[in-house]
């Protein structure tokens, strides 16, 4: 059984700052990758930023210069430290995570999603 547990999401005015933590525990031998998608009302899922287990970071264009994904790997935790928010971040944010389990080489796991609104 593997969980990823979110916090970190709320309200925040534009140009302020949040910052996400998701924390994968269970049975997990290993991550392979983990990162974070948003969902807006009426859109798809998109991949915000992602880190690997090499340490290698991507991120999609319009949160560049403003979001920085990092790990913790000895506690299995991922973030995602927002700054310089816009509206437009307002979404669902998911932590997504693909881990090396006892029955899988890379597994795909996901957070419950964690509201951020950005708003004044």
């Amino acid at each position: 059984q593997v969980q990823l547990v979110e916090s970190g999401g709320g309200l925040v005015q534009p140009g302020g700052s949040l910052r996400l933590s998701c924390a994968a525990s269970g049975s997990i031998i290993s991550i392979n990758s983990m990162g974070w998608y948003r969902q807006a009302p009426g859109k798809g899922r998109e991949l915000v930023a992602a880190i690997t287990s090499g340490g290698s970071t991507n991120y999609e264009d319009s949160v560049k210069g403003r979001f920085t994904i990092s790990r913790d790997s000895a506690n299995n935790t991922v973030y995602l430290q927002m700054t310089s928010l816009k509206p437009e971040d307002t979404a669902v944010y998911y932590c997504n995570a693909g881990l090396r389990t006892f029955t899988s080489l890379n597994r795909n796991f996901w957070g419950q999603g964690t509201q951020v609104t950005v708003s004044s």
